[in-house]
């Protein structure tokens, strides 16, 4: 299995009005309760808008994103799947739901990282 980041812009859903909110909701969650039985959901949310720090090498802090970003995460979705198709496929069904084009990458494996989590799970 592979893990894919499915994700959208901060923004892609300030189309949306007021109202329809509650609807947005419901059917986010309802494709979320698909992924967790479907045993491929890992985790996801939304991310506060413009708020966000870059900590530098040497532990400095500056605020960020800089004005000249043009384009930040607003939400992601991560899944674990047998192919970039089923990845796709679950993204579509996001961007159903979300009522916003998603973005999708697979997230590149680290084993020592997955044997450090099977030794914690012990």
């Amino acid at each position: 299995m592979t893990r894919y980041l499915i994700s959208f812009n901060d923004g892609a859903m300030d189309h949306i009005p007021d109202e329809d909110w509650p609807d947005v909701g419901k059917a986010s969650h309802a494709v979320v309760q698909e992924a967790v039985n479907a045993g491929v959901f890992v985790f996801g949310a939304g991310l506060e808008r413009q708020r966000a720090s870059v900590v530098a090498t040497d532990g400095m802090v500056t605020d960020g994103p800089y004005p000249e970003t043009k384009e930040v995460i607003g939400g992601f979705v991560v899944v674990d799947v047998a192919s970039r198709e089923e990845a796709v496929t679950w993204a579509a069904k996001i961007a159903g739901a979300c009522r916003c084009a998603q973005e999708v990458r697979e997230l590149m494996p680290d084993p020592e990282t997955d044997a450090m989590l099977r030794r914690a799970d012990r």
